[in-house]
């Protein structure tokens, strides 16, 4: 196994009514940002029972960040507690809220250029220089209420970065299965592919000696493959709801990625799609992620074998059960909804290629994966590949 820290203070409060216990997990008397997203908040109680538990307290809302929140949105916020000098913030939402929630946390006392955040892909580790912050998830999918990372858009540019340290870990995430009951069935699919993704890019590299490490994340998979379109379907079934929510968790609080290489070039080249096209951020990931199993097959198949031979139940040579790997995986996204190729999310794909391999160039990408060996050309094939 690799050298590791494993680092997580997140307090993680998980199960039905648990939202009733804000007042005494947010700090007496701090004045507090209530940042959310759209307006189903609203429609589904989150709101009603988020300000009644917190009642008492100084309340400042902070409405409209977006799916792939954007940079210009967020700042927004940070103008307001700076003039108004809040002490907390509460972001009640799914990712993209809890992850903007994070970058504002950051740049609220960030001397500088609040976008080289962004750009240079800050880490923060003094917790005196960032804003404290809590979470209520509505939304359960890319594990951002227990990790310390980020992703924020800059619309400006249309490029979507990344950012993170360990003082950007939530000081508390209430986790109640029941609020996926009132969730569009596509956020319910995205969810669960977003889920598989992220373990995938943690496990799907080469074989290794950290035996649990596989077992943990071949256990994730599993049951997401077991459980992922019933979750759908019937999302009131709290025994599915419950095991999904804790899946997404599970899949990126840091875990299953300590002592064993990790991936997460599928991820780089998704970001870019959602920035280009707004294609939903799981969507991306389910068009890219099989065709780079397939470009880099030579490395990648003796874990894709294993991947086929445990979570599938796949036999054959280990040639034959790594293609079969990645085909079950794509038909297993189908089933989630997904279509997985360009075309079929947007009309204007032609140019993909070129504008990512020039962005990753100008970015000095030149080197992905985990064994930095998805080079620029592998990327270009990559992507068209997916058209």
């Amino acid at each position: 196994m690799l050298n590791f820290e494993l680092y997580n203070p997140v307090n993680y409060i998980f199960g039905q009514g648990q939202i009733q216990k804000l007042n005494e997990l947010v700090p007496q008397n701090a004045k507090v940002l209530l940042a959310y997203g759209g307006g189903s908040l609203f429609k589904n109680g989150i709101y009603e029972q988020v300000t009644t538990a917190l009642k008492g307290f100084e309340i400042v809302e902070f409405g409209g960040i977006e799916p792939n929140p954007r940079y210009e949105t967020l700042m927004k916020a940070v103008e307001i507690i700076r003039q108004q000098k809040i002490d907390f913030i509460l972001a009640v939402g799914g990712g993209s809220v809890i992850d903007g929630v994070k970058f504002i946390s950051a740049a609220v006392l960030f001397e500088g250029d609040t976008a080289d955040i962004l750009r240079k892909r800050l880490l923060f580790k003094d917790l005196s220089q960032v804003i404290p912050f809590g979470t209520v998830l509505t939304l359960p999918a890319t594990g951002s209420e227990m990790n310390s990372g980020a992703v924020v858009t800059i619309e400006a540019t249309h490029e979507k970065l990344t950012l993170g340290g360990s003082a950007l870990f939530p000081k508390f995430s209430i986790v109640d299965p029941t609020v996926i009951q009132s969730l569009p069935k596509r956020q319910l699919q995205n969810g669960v592919v977003d889920a598989f993704t992220h373990v995938m890019e943690q496990y799907l590299t080469y074989k290794h000696d950290a035996i649990l490490q596989d077992r943990l994340a071949e256990s994730i998979l599993q049951t997401l493959v077991e459980i992922g379109p019933s979750v759908v379907e019937n999302p009131t079934d709290y025994k599915l709801a419950s095991n999904f929510v804790w899946c997404a968790t599970m899949a990126l609080n840091g875990l299953i990625q300590k002592g064993v290489p990790s991936d997460w070039a599928t991820h780089m080249i998704g970001h870019e799609l959602t920035a280009l096209y707004e294609i939903d951020h799981a969507r991306t990931l389910a068009i890219i992620g099989p065709n780079l199993y397939t470009v880099m097959f030579d490395t990648k198949k003796d874990k894709l074998a294993q991947y086929g031979q445990r979570v599938w139940q796949l036999e054959g040579t280990t040639d034959e059960i790594a293609r079969q790997a990645i085909q079950k995986t794509v038909d297993f996204f189908h089933t989630m909804g997904m279509k997985t190729k360009i075309s079929e999310n947007t009309d204007h794909y032609q140019d993909t290629a070129n504008f990512i391999v020039d962005r990753f160039e100008e970015r000095g990408w030149k080197a992905l994966g985990e064994k930095q060996n998805i080079t620029i050309e592998k990327v270009r094939e990559i992507v068209e590949m997916s058209y």
